[in-house]
């Protein structure tokens, strides 16, 4: 493995302790009280890309024990399918780049410095393509333009919900506390009526996953378990 690959995966991988499922899924309001109008709703999908969700991803390692311990991928796909059924708007946001990811600064820092040094999510590769569980149905809208962490900063995807006349953003993906927060925090500032999904989200440690639902979550939206916000969509 080059240099660079070992930084990356040295800069994404940390450890993990095992913590009961139960800690970090269960969302901190547990009786949502309200409902929530199909045609008014977006399911915003973030990064269910080869490079985190599959084997032989450049960030699959990372993220797998959270993954396996969250059952994390079937209950997003189990989501999606129902969410889709009911009406809902299924909007997909991958993160993606040309070759040598100009998008990215010649002197990186964070996260992004990186992405950059192991190639990943570029255009055109296996581990940029939308995974085969998460796949876009007809009716489904892609965001374009995602090269950075929000999912909003520098995309269509608000210019998408408002066309489509959206109140609501529902979210899942990676990673729950970059891209996922990210999008969160400006969903709300934006006037969305936001719910992050916490069983359909994945960290690079237990520790990170725990410690964004129970402190982050709940201060930028409605913190909500897959199985238990579709049946408040009617």
């Amino acid at each position: 493995m080059h240099s660079s690959l070992i930084r990356f995966a040295f800069f994404f991988h940390s450890a993990v302790a095992f913590v009961p499922v139960n800690v970090f899924t269960r969302p901190r309001i547990n009786s949502l009280s309200m409902t929530i109008k199909p045609e008014e709703t977006a399911i915003v999908l973030i990064e269910y890309q080869n490079e985190f969700t599959t084997e032989g991803g450049k960030l699959h390692d990372a993220v797998k024990p959270v993954m396996e311990a969250t059952g994390m991928l079937q209950n997003s796909k189990t989501f999606m399918d129902a969410a889709r059924a009911k009406g809902c708007k299924i909007v997909h946001c991958p993160i993606q780049f040309d070759n040598g990811h100009p998008e990215i600064s010649k002197n990186p820092y964070g996260i992004l410095a990186g992405v950059k040094e192991g190639l990943a999510f570029s255009n055109d590769e296996w581990g940029s393509n939308i995974c085969d569980e998460m796949k876009p149905s007809e009716g489904d809208i892609i965001v374009k333009g995602k090269s950075g962490l929000c999912g909003f900063k520098s995309t269509n995807l608000d210019f998408l919900l408002r066309q489509n006349e959206i109140k609501n953003v529902v979210l899942g993906g990676f990673l729950t506390n970059c891209c996922v927060e990210s999008t969160m925090r400006t969903a709300y500032e934006n006037g969305y009526k936001v719910f992050t999904l916490t069983d359909c989200c994945a960290a690079t440690s237990m520790e990170a996953q725990q410690a964004t639902i129970t402190h982050n979550f709940g201060m930028f939206s409605v913190p909500s378990l897959s199985t238990e916000l579709i049946d408040e969509i009617a």
